[in-house]
């Protein structure tokens, strides 16, 4: 996708973050724009500051990604108010930090279906309507932690990874049938959003050396370095060149190498730093 002016996206988890940063930059590109969150308040923001942007048409709806029913009610819904459809940023998530073994269920379940099943929504309800555009493309926000492991992390982890292996197989698909559709995975490191500050913390961590639950989730944020802004403006550029991948931040790249020169003992690396990082 060469450009953005005229096209329309939808992007969930919009009102905060990345989503809205990705709504803003899109508006000052000329993309009219579809946008969801479960906070509505929040939301109706993110509308504002993105029509303050750019003079583009912008809808809104709240949309609990992980129901099926009302990601494809929203997607035939935004088909007909926009008259059509070229992107959809699938971008909702929560963290849940917790040892593999003390994980809770309903909270297992939780980050589950927002972050995976979300994503799997948001590409089935659309991808029929970014076909029949004739320009579409698909965008799914992995993380870094799609293309390592830690531990602490195992839920999101699983979940991450998922969209990545999810995200490769459609775009194979894609380019196979030849589809006018493309697809990106999207793989951040620490990025300036509240998604760390509203985390849940389980008490499981302890068993991983974390003195203070509650202090750990502060310290880890402070690592954060890029902004949801810039992110934002790392991604839509991934968009235009068609990347398969888009690795987000300083701390992604390196990660990324450090996989790919050790594959098994990098594992032993990030034990060591995450237990310097966490304690």
């Amino acid at each position: 996708m060469k450009s953005f002016e005229n096209k329309v996206a939808a992007i969930t988890g919009a009102a905060s973050g990345m989503g809205r940063a990705l709504a803003i930059s899109l508006a000052r590109r000329g993309c009219h724009l579809a946008l969801s969150d479960v906070d509505a308040d929040e939301l109706a923001q993110t509308a504002s500051l993105a029509g303050s942007a750019g003079r583009v048409a912008i809808t809104t709806k709240r949309v609990d990604v992980s129901k099926r029913d009302q990601v494809y009610a929203w997607a035939d819904e935004t088909a007909r108010e926009h008259s059509h459809l070229n992107l959809i940023f699938n971008n909702a998530g929560i963290a849940y930090a917790s040892t593999i073994e003390g994980a809770d269920y309903d909270k297992f379940e939780q980050i589950v279906g927002i972050n995976f099943w979300g994503v799997v929504y948001g590409t089935k309800a659309f991808l029929p309507h970014l076909k029949a555009s004739g320009d579409g493309h698909v965008v799914n926000i992995s993380s870094i932690f799609g293309l390592v492991s830690c531990p602490g992390q195992g839920t999101y982890n699983a979940t991450k990874f998922a969209v990545r292996g999810f995200t490769e197989s459609l775009r194979e698909e894609l380019e196979m049938t030849h589809a006018p559709v493309s697809a990106t995975c999207v793989h951040p490191g620490g990025i300036k959003t509240n998604i760390a500050r509203t985390a849940r913390l389980s008490v499981s961590l302890k068993d991983l050396g974390v003195r203070d639950v509650e202090e750990s989730g502060k310290q880890f944020e402070k690592a954060f370095r890029m902004t949801a802004e810039d992110a934002a403006e790392v991604i839509l550029r991934g968009v235009e060149r068609n990347a398969r991948r888009v690795l987000v931040g300083k701390d992604a790249r390196m990660l990324d190498a450090l996989q790919r020169l050790l594959p098994g003992s990098y594992q032993w690396i990030v034990e060591r730093s995450a237990g310097r990082l966490l304690g």
